[in-house]
């Protein structure tokens, strides 16, 4: 008999919302849920994958232990982690505390207990050796939250805002932008009913990317040149007195330094660097400057480009300077449904740079970046013998062999490892080098609740799903995996609702219940909903500011207004050629996201690689014919740092001049024959020792120069 679950998908960040049909405990179907008053029956084609997920012979459901010889052979997993806390323990004991590193990659986040226990655990132990995905992919947005303070009203959403400005986002495609663009839940058709309504769309992208074809307008910039682009506008809107005066007379500080800074930013020098047109410039500018209401958020393209932090202010400073924010007796569309209730006021939060703090790392001089170490130095962590060095590294839900910057020195690191534990549905590029590999519990066999996306809903939205499949015994939770260790050392495990039992083990909901404690709305309440639920109840209103209250928000905080003229004052092209480290490229490399996999997650399921198997290096067709090249053809993209073969392919989307490809793609360095079926790490070409921010170690991760041959079958 079929029986159908209400659950929600825990493939990527979008949480959609899904009924599976379960037959003889196995699923066999997945669709949207018609009846979510948020998704109403949205799934994205990974989603639908979620039975073969469960079935595929390629999915570890059984633990395995590296044996001497180099094979893997299973092993019972209460076995496996006697063995790998008695090695954790002798490590700490050799070592120290902070020996043992654990790194939470973008499938680990789609636990809802993922990240907080594995914390709580290093901080029982006192190791900050604790790092995630977020610290190479977006922390400028936290950092530069922190640094320039926050407005207590909260700011503007997409729906019903007037005009949404994306710079190097495309949701259409990665369904992921919190934090001010379209929601990750079917984005396309939110961003049609917006449009609708009336909403401009401005896109600001190399590449005429999924979203920009469906924009007001888009800009064509050059890669890299994101803060050069919101400079300029800002120069504009306040040149042309186009930003809320009042509100930047009364909460704004560094207004006329900021004029200063910006004034060589003129258009037609915009113009020029960026590779636009002058006049859609001015008009983009105008159009967002005039709006009633808005916002400008930036992806992962800026952010991985070259000064992403000051790219992530900038755009801050521009939202700010429009007034974009909720004013007092507006409402605040979702104040989160799973976090402690809190007024809000119409005042400043006081900046709170998040960097610079507790623990330093022994790296380039970098330090603790939001409440966790910089993943960029995680490599040298490990190479780096010493006092401090990191000998054990746990890796949930991570492929750090395609997503760390440098392949060839990441695959030198975790061959130096004394202890490597992955916890993977699949032997992936990373656990193919583990000591131990725990199978995990996939995402139906398991209790959730929307943590992550708790504040990213327009609405006061919430989902506790309980699991729809009967658990595999063999299998562990990323967060089990601490609790393991809790167990057999006699660690504790403090959370926000008391401390986890290390003597008996706990439920998921005995977890969820001690993370979420005290929230606005509490879990049972949401279980016994049985699926996703709108609080209409829930009617949060901007109050009135508080007495004596005078923070400012900080436009030009330590170091900004100097990065300002620097980032003018460079000089990347001399004749018609791009200079890095005094060597002359013709193109640069830009990364991307394509839509049927999550990172490496997907790349291992036959529906999906019907879409493809491998991260193309998409280019104009101008471009490879002057190279003699088609569509198909391998071809060598050589960097100042690196080199990867990939296979080339036409796309009039893309800028001349520019290829872009996806990242977290590849192997183990070396499988150029097998580019076809595994693609090619970009992170081949990156360096993380010169071309890295200085506050959160992130190298340049996009807007890479380099030059292109083609190369024959037979020489890859």
């Amino acid at each position: 008999m079929v029986e159908t679950h209400k659950t929600f998908c825990r493939f990527c960040h979008a949480y959609c919302a899904i009924e599976v049909d379960v037959e003889d405990g196995k699923p066999i179907e997945v669709r949207g849920d018609t009846s979510d008053p948020v998704y109403g029956g949205y799934t994205c084609i990974k989603g639908r994958q979620l039975p073969e997920q469960y079935t595929t012979p390629a999915r570890i459901s059984k633990s395995l232990k590296r044996m001497p010889n180099g094979e893997f052979e299973e092993i019972d997993t209460d076995q496996a982690m006697d063995e790998i806390a008695e090695k954790v323990k002798q490590l700490i004991g050799d070592h120290g505390p902070r020996s043992i590193a654990t790194y939470v990659g973008s499938y680990g986040y789609q636990n809802s207990a993922a990240l907080v226990i594995p914390k709580a655990w290093h901080k029982s132990i006192d190791s900050p050796s604790y790092y995630t995905s977020v610290t190479i992919d977006q922390p400028a947005k936290r950092i530069s939250a922190s640094r320039f303070g926050t407005w207590g009203g909260g700011t503007h959403k997409f729906t019903d805002a007037d005009v949404c400005m994306m710079i190097g986002n495309n949701p259409v495609v990665s369904q992921f932008t919190p934090f001010g663009g379209p929601p990750p839940f079917s984005p396309y058709a939110r961003l049609r009913d917006e449009m609708k309504k009336g909403m401009q769309v401005i896109v600001v992208d190399p590449r005429r990317t999924e979203v920009a074809n469906r924009a007001t307008m888009h800009l064509q910039v050059n890669p890299g040149e994101d803060p050069t682009f919101v400079s300029g506008m800002i120069r504009l809107i306040l040149d042309e007195g186009l930003h809320d005066q009042a509100f930047c007379a009364h909460h704004v500080d560094g207004l006329e330094e900021l004029i200063k800074r910006v004034e060589p930013y003129t258009p037609e020098y915009v113009a020029v660097r960026c590779g636009i047109d002058i006049d859609e410039f001015i008009e983009a500018s105008r159009m967002f400057a005039n709006a009633n209401s808005g916002v400008a958020v930036g992806g992962t393209g800026p952010d991985m480009a070259p000064h992403g932090v000051l790219t992530e202010h900038l755009i801050l400073t521009l939202n700010t300077i429009c007034g974009r924010v909720n004013k007092e007796g507006e409402q605040v569309p979702n104040p989160g449904m799973l976090q402690p209730a809190r007024s809000r006021h119409a005042d400043v939060h006081a900046a709170n740079p998040e960097f610079g703090k507790g623990p330093k790392s022994r790296v380039r001089g970098l330090g603790e970046i939001i409440g966790e170490m910089p993943t960029a130095a995680l490599n040298d962590e490990i190479l780096i013998d010493g006092e401090g060095q990191v000998k054990a590294l746990f890796c949930l839900g991570g492929n750090p062999m395609v997503a760390f910057p440098d392949q060839d020195k990441t695959l030198e690191a975790m061959e130096k490892l004394d202890l490597l534990v992955c916890v993977d549905l699949y032997k992936s590029a990373t656990a193919k080098l583990a000591d131990y590999i725990i199978a995990p519990t996939i995402s139906l066999e398991r209790d959730d609740v929307t943590i992550l996306t708790d504040t990213w809903y327009d609405v006061p939205y919430a989902h506790y799903t309980k699991a729809v499949l009967p658990r595999n015994e063999q299998s562990r939770e990323e967060w089990e995996i601490y609790w393991e260790l809790s167990h057999r050392m006699g660690v504790p495990i403090d959370l926000p609702g008391g401390q986890l039992d290390p003597t008996t083990r706990p439920t998921k909901y005995d977890v969820l219940k001690l993370i979420t404690a005290g929230s606005r709305i509490d879990i049972d309440t949401m279980r016994d909903k049985g699926q996703g639920h709108i609080y209409e109840e829930v009617d949060v209103r901007v109050e009135a500011p508080r007495d004596g209250r005078d923070a400012k928000l900080l436009l030009l905080p330590d170091g900004v207004a100097e990065e300002i003229t620097e980032v003018y004052n460079e000089n990347r092209w001399r004749d018609g050629k791009i200079i890095d480290e005094d060597k002359a490229f013709t193109h640069l490399l830009i990364s991307r996201r394509l839509k049927h996999v999550f990172n490496s997650s997907g790349q291992q399921l036959s529906n999906l690689q019907k879409k493809g198997t491998t991260n193309p290096a998409y280019m104009h067709p101008d471009d490879l014919e002057a190279l003699g090249v088609n569509t198909g053809d391998l071809i060598e993209i050589q960097g100042a740092y690196g080199m990867l073969v990939g296979v080339a392919e036409a796309a009039k989307d893309v800028k001349p001049g520019v290829i872009s490809m996806a990242h977290a793609w590849g192997d183990v360095p070396g499988n150029w024959g097998e580019v076809r079926e595994k693609g090619s790490s970009t992170n081949r070409l990156i360096d993380d020792h010169k071309t890295y921010d200085p506050i959160t170690g992130q190298p340049r991760m996009t807007a890479i120069p380099v030059n292109v041959r083609h190369v024959k079958e037979d020489a890859a």
